[in-house]
């Protein structure tokens, strides 16, 4: 059977992993065994997806990232280029911590820029941007914007990346998709046009 992804020549693919439709793998790419890659992903130059990682439709990796075991990410992420993932808090080259790997959920949507670190064991949102060389050390919230090191909450992003502007009934435009948002307690929802 006629695999139905696209893999350049120096790329590597170990056994046991599963390749989404139209995804395309690129130069120096190595996937470990046992790998999720959904359908129409593009994975660049240089990139690394560890064992028992899982990538959902639609994922962009740029060139230079790692996605260390424990890593999931959703539908649309995007994984700006340098990125990091880490997946053990304490990390010793003298000590091994195979067993004690964090799992970080990057949700549906979410962009990553680079450079940014984002270090294990935390879930950042639907629909969230992290700014480039951001350091994200807690859990984001959809539709956040993180930037900074350590990362902190600057403001809100419509799923397009605009950054919205909410007005004092908490209700806010993209200026691109013309979708509406509200704004509760700390949490946007998009409402449509």
């Amino acid at each position: 059977m006629e695999k139905e992804y696209f893999a350049h020549e120096t790329a590597v693919i170990d056994e046991g992993c599963t390749i989404g439709k139209g995804s395309k793998i690129w130069h120096f790419t190595h996937i470990m065994k046992d790998c999720q890659i959904g359908e129409g992903c593009n994975l660049g130059q240089n990139v690394v997806v560890s064992p028992r990682v899982s990538l959902g439709r639609n994922v962009k990796v740029q060139n230079n990232v790692s996605i260390y075991t424990g890593v999931i990410c959703e539908d649309d992420v995007f994984l700006g280029p340098s990125m990091v993932f880490t997946n053990v808090i304490n990390p010793r080259s003298h000590i091994l911590r195979r067993d004690q790997y964090q799992q970080t959920l990057v949700k549906r949507g979410a962009s990553i820029g680079a450079n940014a670190t984002i270090v294990c064991g935390h879930t950042i949102g639907e629909f969230a941007f992290i700014g480039a060389a951001a350091v994200v050390t807690k859990d984001v919230p959809a539709y956040a914007l993180i930037i900074g090191n350590p990362g902190r909450f600057s403001g809100w992003m419509s799923e397009y990346g605009h950054r919205l502007k909410f007005d004092r009934e908490g209700f806010a435009e993209c200026p691109e998709s013309k979708d509406k948002y509200q704004l509760i307690d700390g949490k946007v929802t998009n409402l449509g046009k």
